[in-house]
């Protein structure tokens, strides 16, 4: 298994970084790896990101030394979005079959975890979001039925998408953390419009169904001087809760959002209106 540290960064200072140095801090480009869990340990909340892409053996999600515990999960909760093929998870001794944009919650205290692809030729894309917990809820499979479904924009303004949040306290019990996927229409390339920061929360975004050759322009800063980071498909960004987080696709796509923070409220950001940015 693969961790990277990454340290947290005043919006002061991220003024002054460059290309090269924006990607560093933020950007996360090796998501799946054949046969490896990959994790970036942010300071941001203690966020950890990544992916595990079992081909031909079995993953373990072992314990690491930036952890300092027996078990991986023994103070954090765990989220999961299957972007690949089928997976089979082992977790304390129950069995999650998890197809494609279908997710799995494991609760504090989970231990034993296993990942599997059945088939080696349609490996599993397991995307990772973990927070630190303080309690033990139970673990979950979750489908896109399962989800508090929220249809949002319009074709006119380019932003026609549908949320699907997934490890929301509307549809599952969890400490912090939160997660969703949002499934942008066919000609439409704006997300999160208009947007935001929330400084009770930091946030993660993970883009993936984006066609070959296409790409992805994510901004990021604050809001009276932002920056941007231009991405590839199966990639990552950690976003500041002082930063906005939105982006626009040369084509439509899907993507991720993880956060965790001071509260449950997925309601709770302050809006930036288009015209107001810069």
């Amino acid at each position: 298994m693969k961790v990277e540290l990454r340290y947290a960064a005043h919006p002061i200072d991220v003024k002054k970084y460059d290309t090269e140095r924006l990607r560093k801090e933020f950007l996360i480009e090796n998501i799946f790896l054949p046969d490896e869990i990959t994790l970036v340990y942010s300071m941001y909340d203690r966020y950890m990101v990544g992916g595990a892409m079992p081909v031909k053996n079995k993953l373990m999600l072992e314990s690491t030394d930036e952890l300092k515990s027996e078990n991986f999960l023994d103070r954090r909760e765990m989220g999961i979005i299957n972007v690949g093929g089928d997976a089979v998870i082992n977790a304390s001794g129950e069995i999650y079959k998890i197809g494609f944009k279908e997710a799995l919650y494991l609760g504090k205290g989970s231990h034993d975890v296993v990942f599997k692809s059945p088939d080696r030729d349609k490996p599993a894309k397991l995307y990772i979001n973990s927070a630190p917990a303080h309690h033990a809820y139970p673990s979950r499979k979750l489908t896109l039925t399962d989800a508090d479904v929220v249809v949002l924009g319009t074709m006119e303004s380019s932003n026609h998408r549908t949320v699907n949040k997934l490890l929301v306290n509307s549809v599952i019990e969890s400490c912090q953390l939160q997660m969703g996927m949002t499934e942008l229409k066919t000609g439409s390339v704006w997300n999160t419009m208009p947007v935001h920061t929330h400084n009770r929360r930091m946030e993660a975004y993970f883009y993936f169904d984006l066609a070959e050759k296409q790409t992805i322009c994510h901004f990021m800063g604050v809001p009276d001087e932002t920056r941007h980071i231009w991405m590839k498909n199966e990639q990552a960004v950690l976003s500041p809760s002082w930063s906005i987080h939105s982006a626009a696709g040369t084509s439509n796509y899907t993507f991720i959002w993880g956060m965790a923070g001071e509260n449950l409220d997925y309601g709770d950001m302050d809006v930036h209106q288009p015209d107001t940015l810069k």
